[in-house]
């Protein structure tokens, strides 16, 4: 039998798995025992060097040590390749604090590319994660992905082909992501449940969503505060292929920025265009697929102090993802029309209401020149969409700048 019909039928039978990758040749197992060894072994003020070159992996690298840089020769020259992987499954793994990673790639890895947990004084720089045959559901889910990290720092980096979020920061504090590129991700750069984020100088290009700003139940810490500003968001209109039940598996494709339950965001001096369901959305818990759950007490679902203002908005809204999102704009715009720049979906905390709106500190203010806001009016099933513009007219406080602590 050949072999591609033997594949075939072993896709449909049950139980049926594919082939084991090769067996590494003897200098790849060779350079894998000594990275091992290093990684293992290693001590505060070690410097773990990865030389030029393509370097096969079969197994998880793990780092413990506090005050350790690992270091390569560039993001497109030493790279750590981990289509052999047969555990894991992250691609590198580090515990530590004071913990410094650059000048490297990470490819094919099969489950998260770069994971660190829990550490202070997390510097990234020059790193690469990508896995090389492109979008995939059966991609790792995050390329780089510090969580519960204080004090982190990831610049001039790149990630492609996450099946979640292409570079994501997660219930951390004090943060910086600048001059970095996301692209064929579902997720490009995602904050989520993070206190004190400045997002600038970013390229995210080719996503499913561009820049993402969530705040979720059921997680250690409620976010706020995040900046948003000197990024390109451009034509992220790439299917959405994340995994059934995630966060993510909800962003309509074509999405440019999104803010969903975070307060304290501020969205300026951006250059965000052609992203096909909306440049900027603002939504609530209730619109993503976890509605049907009841939020964490202390959670506020509802998205509060929304800043927008100065952006260079164009093209984009004319080719909305899902049919409720094309009838939408059909109804109100005509086949050849597109909705506003920016969507609400209003969903109301009615209990924090004054006078029929929310007090000056908490409102949703946009203004930015001719822009204006489609409520999709969420809570009715859509049935009275409107278009305004003077209800957002406001501005609020501008959010301080992140200032990250110099390492020791």
């Amino acid at each position: 039998m050949r072999k591609s019909a033997l594949a075939a039928l072993c896709a449909l039978a049950a139980g049926c798995s594919q082939s084991p990758p090769p067996p590494p040749t003897d200098a790849e197992a060779a350079f894998e025992k000594k990275l091992q060894e290093q990684f293992l072994d290693a001590k505060p003020g070690d410097v773990i060097e990865i030389p030029a070159g393509t370097h096969s992996l079969q197994r998880v690298l793990t780092l413990r040590a506090d005050g350790v840089t690992i270091r390569g020769a560039g993001a497109d020259k030493s790279i750590l390749s981990f289509k052999k992987q047969v555990s894991g499954p992250e691609g590198i793994l580090v515990y530590a604090n004071d913990f410094t990673i650059e000048h490297l790639a990470i490819e094919d890895s099969k489950g998260d590319g770069l994971k660190i947990n829990d550490g202070t004084n997390i510097t990234i720089r020059d790193v690469r994660v990508e896995w090389t045959a492109g979008p995939s559901k059966d991609n790792g889910a995050y390329g780089i992905y510090p969580v519960k990290c204080r004090n982190v720092l990831i610049e001039d980096s790149s990630s492609f082909g996450a099946r979640d979020a292409g570079i994501y920061v997660g219930q951390s504090q004090d943060i910086v992501v600048r001059r970095n590129r996301a692209e064929r991700n579902v997720a490009g750069i995602e904050i989520e449940n993070s206190v004190r984020a400045d997002v600038y100088e970013n390229t995210a290009t080719g996503n499913t969503g561009g820049i993402l700003v969530f705040n979720m139940p059921d997680l250690s810490q409620h976010g706020e505060h995040t900046r948003v500003f000197k990024n390109k968001v451009v034509a992220n209109n790439l299917g959405n292929f994340g995994a059934k039940g995630t966060a993510v598996a909800s962003v309509p494709a074509g999405s440019g920025v999104i803010v969903t339950s975070n307060p304290r965001v501020e969205i300026f001096d951006n250059d965000i265009a052609d992203n096909r369901t909306a440049n900027v959305i603002i939504a609530s818990y209730f619109i993503t697929n976890f509605a049907d759950k009841k939020p964490t007490e202390g959670y506020d679902p509802y998205p509060k102090a929304i800043h927008i203002y100065g952006n260079r908005f164009s093209g984009g809204g004319d080719s909305p993802d899902g049919l409720d999102w094309k009838a939408l704009k059909v109804s109100m715009f005509g086949l050849g029309g597109h909705f506003p720049d920016v969507l609400w979906d209003g969903f109301v905390d009615v209990k924090a209401l004054v006078d029929g709106q929310y007090p000056a500190g908490q409102r949703i203010c946009v203004r930015n020149g001719d822009a204006e806001v489609l409520n999709v009016d969420g809570p009715n099933g859509f049935k009275n969409p409107k278009v305004g513009k003077q209800e957002f007219d406001c501005e609020l406080p501008p959010l301080a700048p992140v200032e990250l602590k110099e390492k020791a």
